[in-house]
């Protein structure tokens, strides 16, 4: 199968393919369900607005469930995994978890940015994974791009600089202190507009969500939240 059939498919789907690579080992790839190696492991994700009206005009978006964009990329992941012979794995439904953050840094240029988002040069920090196909054909790949993080070379760090109540700081992400300004009055912008650090990143700010996009992230931030405290 040529990469391009790969990345023709999911784009019609409404995704973008994200990049892949040839598991070994230590990547913790799962083994395909006839018992044989992954030989081709492609990751399927968003990037910026591009997939949003595919998500926004779904079944899933509006029948009031909950997990919508789960339950989507699930439908339209495992059609494109029929479609081209492939097993499906998500970044979701754990424990336990899948490593996603690590097979995308073997796939993409992404790095590790201050508020422990992956940056992409391109996209900067406006981009989701929604999931990975598993193929037993090793798929001829094109060279991965080796860019280095836009972070190494911005000396200002907005981003560490702009949040309102300090939730980013060299000790970590204050998940809680975060959540509490958003579900205020005071941080109803971070609702409308998406995150004042996110934002406050130069790199690919033409990507940046659009009012509504953000509004269902931050909105789906906030019910997780309140899921944590009320199992606790």
């Amino acid at each position: 199968m040529r990469y391009s059939i790969l990345t023709r498919t999911i784009e019609q789907a409404g995704l973008a393919c994200r990049g892949g690579f040839h598991p070994v080992a230590s990547d913790a790839v799962p083994i395909l369900p006839d018992g044989t190696p992954t030989a081709t492991l492609v990751i399927v994700g968003l990037v910026g607005s591009a997939g949003w009206p595919s998500f926004a005009g779904s079944p899933e978006a509006a029948d009031g469930a909950a997990d919508p964009l789960d339950r989507w990329s699930r439908r339209i992941i495992e059609g494109i995994a029929e479609e081209l012979d492939a097993a499906p794995l998500y970044p979701f439904g754990g424990p336990p978890y899948h490593p996603f953050q690590r097979w995308a840094r073997r796939a993409e240029a992404v790095h590790p940015s201050p508020l422990g988002i992956l940056i992409h040069p391109d996209f900067g920090l406006w981009h989701l994974y929604r999931g990975a196909l598993r193929l037993k054909e090793r798929v001829e790949l094109p060279p991965r791009d080796e860019r280095p993080s836009p972070c190494e070379s911005c000396a200002a760090k907005p981003c560490l600089a702009t949040c309102p109540v300090g939730a980013f700081t060299a000790a970590g992400y204050a998940v809680a202190r975060c959540a509490a300004h958003i579900a205020s009055a005071a941080g109803r912008d971070c609702i409308e507009e998406s995150c004042r650090a996110r934002r406050a990143c130069p790199v690919g700010a033409e990507h940046r969500y659009g009012a509504a996009q953000s509004r269902f992230h931050m909105n789906a931030f906030l019910a997780a939240r309140r899921r944590e405290a009320e199992q606790q």
